[in-house]
């Protein structure tokens, strides 16, 4: 048996086909929201889905079979190549609702703030991890989470500017995560959590454009019960909230099948009448899911996005070392974030932000670059435990890089 074909076994089945029903779950919800866009060239939206997910397993199982370890001496390279996309997007990306946020290359559309996420991830995961090893002055706490610091606010800072406020909201709990998990004293967080703090409401009234202070105003009206526009800056989360609301425990069906007109047979679900044509397979395709599939549905998507998460934090418990673990505890963070804002939003839990929902969401960058750090977990698991050769020639170098970590 071959060293490939042995790790190629080893994967984690199971998180994988979880990951497989996600996406294909995702791709069912996206034909239900568009099937019947005859007009406007989104009927075959969920082909292109079932397309950009076979390119994205190709990069699953290429991350999945090369050690993480490479990181350490890519991850300066994936860095640059994270702000190098930001800086093309800001010069060259069109305007689209006062944001600049993507670059139409033809058959995909190249968004670089979700590679400039992928690349902060992996710079904290080698900052945190193994940054005090190759560089022995950084043994020191408060360079290390200055240099994280430094490294995770330039990309957030440039993606802020685009403006998009709910790319950038993912760094915080991608950024928090990763240095509960590395080994940073917690008197360092504390200081830096009350800096942030003081922070936030100066970013608040100076930084957010004035529409996305809206939807804050919008958000915290509605859960107060007040008087809101619906026919300007709350048309959305009205229709989303009928949307929602009028589902029941069953919805109304796939392809909304119970609200069909008997006479006319046109069908009045509310996606349909009143979602836009791309939002409905983007950032509203949880209202989607909710409204054709009921409770259950949502409940059923819930269940399978938290299985996912769990399974990857089973996964961080057995990494190998720290590089690994904070891989892992990144991505967490990342999707987490993602599902948390996505679904909290179709809801009305939280204020409407353009952030896509994980393998479910239409999107051939972010589905790529999600199903690349679900390689990268993978990676930590396959090679969580070290060949027989390799582990009697490095046991005292490891039980060293143990008792380093226990330093931290």
């Amino acid at each position: 048996m071959t060293p490939l074909f042995r790790k190629f076994l080893g994967i984690n089945w199971i998180l994988f086909i979880n990951m497989i029903l996600l996406l294909s779950w995702g791709v069912y919800a996206i034909y239900n929201a568009s099937s019947f866009r005859e007009g406007e060239a989104l009927a075959s939206k969920w082909r292109d889905q079932v397309m950009w997910g076979g390119v994205g397993l190709v990069g699953f199982f290429i991350a999945a079979l090369i050690d993480y370890r490479w990181l350490r001496w890519g991850a300066p390279f994936l860095y640059v190549a994270g702000i190098l996309g930001l800086v093309l997007v800001m010069k060259f990306a069109p305007e689209i609702k006062g944001a600049k946020s993507w670059i139409d290359l033809g058959p995909v559309n190249f968004q670089g703030s979700q590679l400039a996420i992928v690349a902060t991830i992996v710079a904290l995961a080698v900052i945190l991890g193994d940054l005090h090893r190759i560089f022995p002055a950084f043994r020191h706490h408060w360079l290390r989470l200055a240099v994280a610091g430094v490294v995770s606010s330039v990309p957030m800072l440039m993606v802020l500017k685009e403006p998009d406020l709910g790319s950038a909201l993912v760094y915080g709990p991608v950024v928090v995560s990763m240095l509960l998990v590395g080994n940073i004293p917690f008197r360092y967080l504390i200081t830096m959590f009350l800096a942030v703090m003081c922070v936030i409401p100066i970013a608040y009234f100076f930084g957010l454009k004035p529409y996305q202070k809206k939807r804050v105003e919008v958000f915290i009206a509605m859960l107060a019960n007040e008087k809101v526009n619906i026919q300007n800056e709350a048309y959305m989360a009205d229709k989303i909230q009928i949307a929602v609301g009028s589902a029941g425990f069953e919805g109304k069906g796939p392809l909304s099948v119970k609200t069909e007109d008997p006479l006319t047979k046109e069908r009045r679900s509310i996606h349909r009448s009143f979602y836009s044509a791309t939002e409905s397979i983007n950032d509203f395709i949880y209202s989607v899911i909710v409204e054709e599939f009921g409770f259950r549905g949502g409940l059923m998507q819930i269940l399978g996005t938290a299985l996912l998460l769990l399974q990857c934090v089973f996964v961080a418990f057995y990494a190998r070392d720290n590089l690994g673990r904070l891989i892992v505890v990144g991505v967490v963070g990342m999707q987490f974030a993602h599902a948390m804002q996505n679904m909290g939003m179709n809801v009305l839990m939280m204020p409407i932000t353009g952030l896509p929902l994980p393998f479910i969401s239409y999107g051939g960058t972010f589905l790529i670059m999600c199903m690349f750090l679900m390689g990268l977990v993978q990676s930590v698991w396959v090679h969580r435990n070290l060949s027989p050769v390799k582990k009697s020639a490095s046991s005292s170098s490891r039980r060293n890089e143990v008792e380093e970590d226990d330093e931290f």
